[in-house]
């Protein structure tokens, strides 16, 4: 408590906005990455406070999704810390059964975020050795708030922020409708209209396919190289195989293994337009990070001509699209499926965790902890299951210190100060 007298004492405690003293973890980002630090944290009887800039837990599920996602992997390498999914669940989740998953996950371990509070800053106060968390409303109110804590745990994901690139043409010509994936729900509003998806990862390939289910005319932009594998073989995940085969083989024989399963099933992709990468594709995603896709049925569409692929985009005009190969295509509407991007480094005020690309600059699995109390979560682009991981050991670590520090403590009187209100 004498860091927070301390901190009383400097020169910017005395602005004009509230001040909240949080006995335990900020964590700030209510999606499964927060919801599984803060359930973790709650069997470990941590208290906490959870910041979600959204009106909601998940909102890249319940409001930067289509209609019809589902989970890529299994339900069981998707399941968060302490709470599996229901056994009734098929092996691949739909969009608004993994939300009803959420939502009673937050209910069980009594996770309730503060909504509304976007997060404009976070640094580190070496006075006091205490965190201290700037936010705004994103209510009507439009108050600020400062948030004190020992500890703060970034929870706000590798997809906080959607990547839409600057493409010729594209703003200041095109007529036609322009999304990103995030804002698109259902091909119901494309039937019959011609459709260009800009991006060929999951995202693209799904969207893709939505519209050709919806009788669009749709084309995909493929500019390079990309591994297309096949969600099952055989009835078994692919990345279930894939982990399986890790254990036993080195990562090159594990890549050759998976491409000649890929090529028996989809097989020769190149004629198709999609030329595969030179690097293995678990290899890649270990190097870049960079996530193979799973066939959920695009490829059907491809090879049938539903779904045409086309090179990379030259300009835009009123009603076309100009193509680097010459063609000219007319359109309707473009989505873009570029991408997200993590948002950590315009607001967190450190350099040591974090990198300039808002990820941490060690690999998995040592990118969860920082120094002076600063932690990651959902950050090691390994999905949920690295998600699980982070928390576990973010709720272990803070757990220790806290059970320390708290007998330590149990005989000290709570001091109050009339700006300075205590939670959790």
């Amino acid at each position: 408590m004498e860091n927070l007298f301390r901190l009383m004492g400097s020169e910017d405690f005395s602005d004009r906005r509230r001040c909240i003293w949080v006995n335990g973890p900020v964590i700030v980002g209510a999606g499964p990455s927060g919801l599984a630090t803060a359930a973790c944290l709650r069997e470990q009887d941590v208290p906490f406070v959870v910041l979600e800039r959204a009106d909601c837990i998940a909102s890249l599920w319940q409001k930067r999704t289509y209609d019809r996602i589902k989970l890529h992997l299994p339900k069981k390498v998707c399941q968060l810390p302490k709470m599996p999914f229901p056994e009734d669940y098929p092996e691949y989740p739909t969009k608004r059964q993994f939300i009803d998953y959420l939502e009673s996950y937050a209910n069980k371990f009594e996770i309730t975020p503060q909504f509304n509070e976007c997060v404009q800053s976070a640094r580190y106060d070496e006075t006091s050795g205490l965190w201290r968390i700037k936010t705004s409303s994103s209510s009507s109110s439009g108050s600020e708030m400062e948030y004190i804590c020992r500890w703060l745990v970034v929870a706000t994901g590798e997809n906080a922020e959607k990547v839409v690139p600057e493409i010729d043409g594209l703003k200041t010509e095109f007529n036609g409708e322009v999304i990103h994936s995030c804002e698109y729900k259902s091909g119901e509003k494309y039937r019959g209209k011609s459709v260009l998806v800009v991006g060929c990862g999951n995202s693209g390939m799904e969207v893709s396919l939505d519209l050709a289910n919806h009788n669009a005319n749709a084309s995909m932009v493929v500019r390079s190289s990309v591994h297309v594998l096949p969600r099952e073989v055989l009835g078994k995940s692919s990345f279930e195989i894939s982990m399986m085969l890790m254990k036993w083989f080195p990562l090159w024989l594990v890549d050759k293994i998976l491409l000649i399963l890929a090529w028996l099933i989809l097989g020769n992709l190149t004629k198709y337009g999609l030329k595969r990468p030179n690097m293995g594709p678990m290899e890649l995603k270990v190097v870049t990070g960079k996530t193979p896709v799973l066939d959920i049925g695009a490829m059907e569409k491809i090879k049938s001509g539903e779904v045409e692929i086309v090179p990379g985009i030259r300009r835009f005009t009123r009603s076309h699209v100009e193509l680097v190969d010459g063609q000219r295509l007319d359109l309707d509407a473009v989505v873009l499926a570029t991408g997200y991007r993590s948002n950590v480094p315009s607001w967190l005020q450190e350099n040591d965790l974090f990198s300039k690309n808002g990820f941490p600059k060690s690999p998995f699995p040592n990118a969860w902890k920082g120094k002076s109390g600063l932690y990651a979560a959902g950050f090691t682009r390994k999905g949920l299951a690295g998600a699980s991981a982070d928390a576990v050991n973010i709720a272990q670590d803070i757990g220790n210190v806290w059970r320390e520090e708290t007998k330590r403590q149990k005989m000290r009187t709570r001091v109050g100060h009339r700006r300075c209100i205590s939670v959790a």
